[in-house]
């Protein structure tokens, strides 16, 4: 691989995951302001839709634009969701910070747990998804 290919999807995995950050950050903020459990609901739910698309249009760019294989398609797709459950996770523990009740140190272990409770099932969702994709490319 070389720099510029490297640079290219290292990049794309940024931008995706400061996008699942964003998400997260905006779907608190709605659901803190809703007036109701169902208003809650309904923004906790877009949220997840929203990076639903934001996935899915992440493994259709590595795998028809970019031409990546199942393998890297997966990869950098877990990569993105792992970096932005880390800065999701990282927010956390700074609000907790400034909390009343003070910091909890048991909150470091969520810079560890949360990229790795949504990449895995990223991954094999992704390697799945673009396997599916080559073989109907193949059959085509």
């Amino acid at each position: 691989m070389d720099d510029s290919s490297r640079q290219r999807w290292l990049s794309t995995v940024i931008l995706v995951g400061v996008l699942y950050f964003a998400i997260g950050i905006a779907s608190i903020a709605l659901a803190g302001a809703a007036a109701s459990n169902q208003m809650q609901f309904f923004w906790r739910l877009f949220a997840f839709v929203i990076s639903a698309v934001v996935f899915a249009s992440h493994i259709a760019h590595e795998h028809f634009r970019l031409r990546n294989t199942e393998r890297s398609t997966a990869w950098h797709g877990a990569v993105a969701v792992a970096f932005g459950a880390f800065a999701l996770a990282l927010k956390a523990n700074i609000h907790d910070l400034g909390s009343a009740s003070g910091y909890r140190p048991r909150m470091l272990v969520a810079l560890v747990a949360w990229p790795l409770l949504t990449a895995v099932p990223a991954f094999i969702i992704a390697l799945v998804v673009a396997a599916g994709l080559t073989l109907r490319r193949g059959s085509t």
